[in-house]
């Protein structure tokens, strides 16, 4: 039994915090005692930059990971999604908690609001502005950052007519009233690990700790999951602000995994399908990735790196 209390790092937002309180729930459920410590990020702090301007590596996690190298954290609770492709080489990613809805909804305070007509939607990834000028251009999309209660309040204010967010954190705040339309996985694919909860610590962490707090919050069929999607986004080399997307399914002992790009404009877009025992869902993702890479995903990822660099 661990006898100290596990220190959690977390950003600070009203989400980040329902999640670091669920984890704490969950360890002192089995008898593990923590305190939750708050960090907050560079994509906390600046607001008034898309993401893809900020740079994507490490925007949510880096001060984080400096805590956790430091010794002021044990672990450090992410959404899944927020994190880079490849972790710095003293640091490991523990555990991936069950994953929830993976896909992406519209809230809005119009009950009547339609995907269909025109209007005003906001989002903060690239990925679901590349959607919607494929699948919907009748809509303008604008940026709109800020944490969960931030973008509520923007849009009750007139700044948009609706919000397009993943399901999970919409659930997890209590929204789902405001939802007005499911967005299918088939159709908007999930970004990597979009619905889980990451649980990244240092590898010095002693060995017994890591594993304790392993075998309380690890999902084994996520991980899995979540295994094969960052697999496919580490051999893209990606991060949040890039319009990826990668989602892998379970069924018995087969990995089912669909992943792609779509360029910033929606109107070309790259996506493949594997398909194979889920031993084998680290080598299927990196796969995946070749294919697309090799597919044009290169001259799109080109062009989308020169435009942030612009």
């Amino acid at each position: 039994m661990i006898q100290s209390k596990i220190k959690i790092g977390t950003r600070g937002s009203k989400l980040a915090l329902w999640q670091a309180n669920h984890i704490a729930d969950l360890l002192k459920q089995n008898g593990i005692q923590s305190e939750i410590i708050i960090i907050n990020t560079k994509g906390d702090k600046i607001l008034d930059r898309s993401l893809a301007k900020i740079g994507s590596k490490g925007v949510f996690t880096e001060e984080l990971e400096v805590a956790l190298r430091n010794g002021d954290i044990d672990i450090a609770q992410h959404s899944a999604k927020d994190l880079q492709s490849h972790l710095p080489d003293d640091l490991e990613l523990i555990a991936f908690t069950t994953r929830e809805n993976p896909e992406d909804v519209v809230v809005s305070f119009n009950k009547n609001f339609s995907l269909t007509e025109n209007g005003i939607i906001g989002t903060s990834s690239v990925r679901r502005v590349a959607f919607f000028k494929k699948f919907y251009p009748n809509l303008d999309v604008v940026d709109m950052r800020g944490n969960l209660q931030t973008r509520i309040e923007k849009l009750k204010n007139g700044a948009a007519d609706a919000l397009a967010l993943a399901y999970a954190g919409v659930h997890r705040m209590g929204y789902e009233n405001m939802i007005v339309a499911s967005l299918p996985v088939d159709q908007f694919i999930p970004p990597v690990g979009q619905g889980s909860i990451a649980i990244e610590a240092s590898k010095s962490l002693a060995i017994d700790v890591k594993n304790a707090i392993r075998n309380v919050l690890n999902d084994t069929l996520t991980e899995i999951c979540l295994v094969a999607e960052r697999s496919f986004l580490g051999e893209l080399n990606g991060g949040c602000s890039i319009p990826a997307f990668c989602h892998a399914t379970l069924v018995e002992k087969e990995i089912s995994i669909v992943g792609g790009l779509i360029s910033t404009d929606g109107k070309q877009i790259i996506k493949f399908h594997e398909k194979g025992n889920s031993q084998n869902g680290q080598v299927l993702g990196a796969n995946l990735a070749i294919k697309v890479f090799n597919s044009g995903g290169s001259d799109i990822l080109k062009q989308i790196r020169n435009s942030q660099a612009s």
